[in-house]
């Protein structure tokens, strides 16, 4: 049993704790309040416990906690602390109480998102919470620290699991996603935010299909939600926080009504009270406008009084109503050109702006990697037939590399491979269409140009390319550049083989 530590505030005592104690804890606190997606945290780790699983310890989750409780026992058994011991001790304490109930809240997570409804007893709350007020913690603060354990977990889960991909870029959007949850330091988030991230509003960019209503969701199933002690269990459900709303699907008549509600007589047809997406988000919760670069002028406005009051008013209606929710949007539109073309007002964006991730394309993620496509197939055939199916992965592996052309840009990115999965599944096979392909390539040879991507040799290669599909001869290639025709078929068949 961990017996309750004495502490004094505002004494202290000349600390008897070595220095190889010290750096340890002083080490220690950084991974307790890392980011688990960093690179940083997980060097911290494999310093620390060698041989430890990187990133959160998800395969040996207990490999650097069994090496804390020993360090811990002789602070335990101290029967006072000095306020620096404290400090430094603490963050150990929560490690520890964190990874001892991973399991239990991770059972937790995967029962309510099967089953729904109200929020589940949480039948291993008082042991978690007796342990950290035996270790010293008052008991509405190890109530808290409870819930934080919670968000931490659903966090880790719903990033890691919805935004699969090893990739470098992955790997920063998964660290930038953890962030926006819980900021780039969690000492101050602990401290001083943990219950204010509604005031941080988020923008996704990003390509049609490449997920970003997966990024949206991992922020909106992952906030903080307090525990109830005397009901044991939580406030809410984290899979009734989410609610999305994608405003293109939506005339400009109904768009208001949607997002702020109406009152019975508030126009033609409305012939019963509707709540709109504002009022239906719960104070834990948060909200998801899609495609928020397609809204007109007017809805910016009357979006852009939400955030900066917190208030609105349904239409036909005259009571503000308060909203809590915390806002995430998203588009795949160039939110530059829409800007200089006053067709998205500057202060809305600013107001929407608190932090901005971009998910990368497909074509990215395979140029970084070239495992990237099988890890997906793998995921994605998991996902539809509900279990590993290696026999199939290999099927759409090789469908795909003899029916795909190498280099393909994939323009609808996973969504588009997740069809081509299903189609494959289905019919053996999957050919994108060669019109399609040639124009994607030439938007790609275009947008790399601009970008002043290309070497001198690249770009004469996918120019000689970009020709041949069009003119469809070497000659005519050799006419068009200036080359001889044996060296205009050499850089053709080198953008090929690239």
């Amino acid at each position: 049993m961990v017996m309750p530590l004495a502490f004094d505030v505002g004494v202290n005592y000349i600390s008897c704790m070595s220095p190889d104690d010290q750096q340890f804890f002083e080490a220690l606190a950084d991974v307790t309040f890392g980011n688990p997606f960093s690179p940083k945290r997980a060097a911290l780790i494999v310093r620390l416990a060698p041989g430890a699983t990187l990133g959160d310890l998800t395969r040996d989750r207990e490999a650097l906690a069994r090496l804390v409780a020993p360090r811990l026992a002789p602070w335990i058994a101290k029967k006072t602390l000095s306020s620096d011991e404290r400090r430094l001790i603490e963050p150990a304490l929560l490690y520890v109480a964190y990874h001892r109930c991973v399991p239990h809240i991770d059972a937790l997570i995967e029962r309510q998102a099967r089953q729904g409804g109200a929020p589940l007893t949480v039948t291993f709350a008082d042991e978690t919470i007796g342990e950290l007020v035996r270790s010293g913690f008052v008991e509405s603060e190890a109530a808290r620290y409870f819930a934080l354990f919670y968000q931490l977990r659903r966090g880790f889960y719903f990033i890691y699991r919805l935004l699969a991909g090893e990739c470098d870029s992955m790997r920063r959007l998964r660290e930038s996603l953890w962030n926006n949850l819980f900021t780039h330091d969690m000492r101050g988030f602990n401290a001083a935010l943990w219950n204010r991230m509604e005031d941080f509003s988020t923008l996704i960019l990003g390509e049609t299909g490449t997920g970003k209503g997966s990024a949206a969701a991992a922020i909106g199933r992952s906030g903080f939600i307090p525990y109830l002690a005397t009901e044991r269990r939580f406030a809410e459900n984290f899979s009734e926080t989410f609610i999305a709303i994608n405003l293109s699907q939506f005339p400009e008549s109904l768009i208001e009504s949607e997002l702020f509600g109406h009152r019975k007589g508030a126009f033609t047809g409305a012939i019963d009270h509707h709540e709109g997406v504002f009022e239906r988000c719960s104070a834990h919760g948060a909200l998801f406008l899609d495609e928020i670069g397609e809204v007109s002028i007017p809805v910016q406005i009357k979006l852009l009084q939400v955030l900066q009051e917190r208030t609105f008013t349904a239409l036909g209606g005259r009571d503000k109503k308060r909203f809590s929710g915390r806002v995430i949007a998203a588009t795949n539109q160039p939110l530059d050109r829409l800007r200089a073309d006053g067709r998205f007002r500057d202060d809305f964006f600013y107001r929407l702006c608190s932090d901005v991730i971009e998910v990368p394309t497909l074509r990215q993620r395979i140029a970084e990697s070239a495992a990237e496509l099988e890890q997906l197939v793998r995921l994605l055939v998991e996902r539809i037939t509900g279990s590993p199916a290696p026999q199939l992965v290999e099927a759409v592996l090789h469908s795909l590399e003899e029916n795909v052309p190498r280099g393909y840009p994939w323009p609808g990115n996973v969504r588009e491979l997740e069809q081509a999965v299903r189609r494959i599944l289905l019919t053996g096979r999957y050919a994108p269409e060669l019109a399609r392909i040639a124009r994607d390539e030439d938007e790609l040879l275009i947008e790399k140009l601009r970008a002043g991507e290309l070497t001198a040799a690249e770009l004469l290669e996918r120019y000689s390319a970009m020709l041949y599909r069009r003119l469809g001869t070497y000659a005519d290639v050799a006419k068009r550049t200036g080359l001889d025709p044996r060296t205009s078929r050499k850089y053709v068949e080198s953008a090929r083989s690239g």
